[in-house]
């Protein structure tokens, strides 16, 4: 099974890819790491899909790559009443604490620690930079943003800072156990998400210790 080529094919495994029989046809169609992405999944399958990644190592003696992808802190927006809403180029939507459900103009952002981060011009990303904003106005309660691309938003949807340092580490408690449970299995990478600076890795690779 020598591959010639110096790209590498990375499969992540999730609840159409778990069967031994498809992990098998991704192996012997020339998949070179196979990624558990520890943001879905108990602990459970990832043990599972291990396995069998490493029986058909044995079995094909060919070696692969297992890599275990941390979740990371999960910055998102609350709900909506309708559960979705389109927003328009050019209008102006509001991140605010109220404790109440999202419309066309506003929506809960419950992270108040980062509000003081979010300086006029930082631009914002939300479900993987289907929407991008850009924010215009900074209080304690609340943000007010230009939406710069239409586009709709809708409940619990993911948030990314790309050019701000916010004050959260990289690793969750969360992160802290799943990584534990990862080298305990024995893979062989580890991907890192929300890494904001130098330090983010050096925590990593102490807890790693390799």
């Amino acid at each position: 099974m020598k591959r010639n080529r110096k790209a590498k094919i990375l499969a992540t495994l999730g609840p159409s890819s778990s069967s031994p029989t498809m992990i098998e046809k991704l192996f012997s169609s020339g998949s070179d790491i196979f990624r558990l992405n520890f943001s879905h999944g108990t602990i459970e399958e990832h043990r599972k899909n291990f396995e069998i990644i490493r029986s058909l190592e044995k079995k094909y003696n060919h070696s692969s790559c297992i890599l275990a992808d941390l979740q990371g802190p999960k910055l998102r927006v609350g709900n909506f009443a309708n559960k979705k809403e389109k927003l328009i180029q050019g209008q102006t939507f509001t991140l605010d604490l109220k404790n109440k459900s999202g419309d066309k103009s506003r929506v809960n952002f419950p992270h108040s620690e980062i509000y003081e981060f979010l300086t006029p011009n930082t631009i914002i990303l939300i479900d993987d930079g289907k929407l991008r904003f850009q924010i215009v106005e900074q209080k304690k309660d609340l943000l007010i943003a230009e939406v710069l691309n239409s586009g709709e938003i809708s409940n619990n949807k993911g948030v990314n800072i790309p050019d701000a340092i916010l004050p959260i580490s990289s690793l969750t408690l969360k992160d802290k156990s799943d990584l534990h449970k990862a080298l305990e299995m024995g893979v062989d990478w580890i991907a890192q998400s929300f890494v904001q600076t130098v330090d983010d890795v050096k925590e990593l690779r102490n807890l790693v210790d390799s």
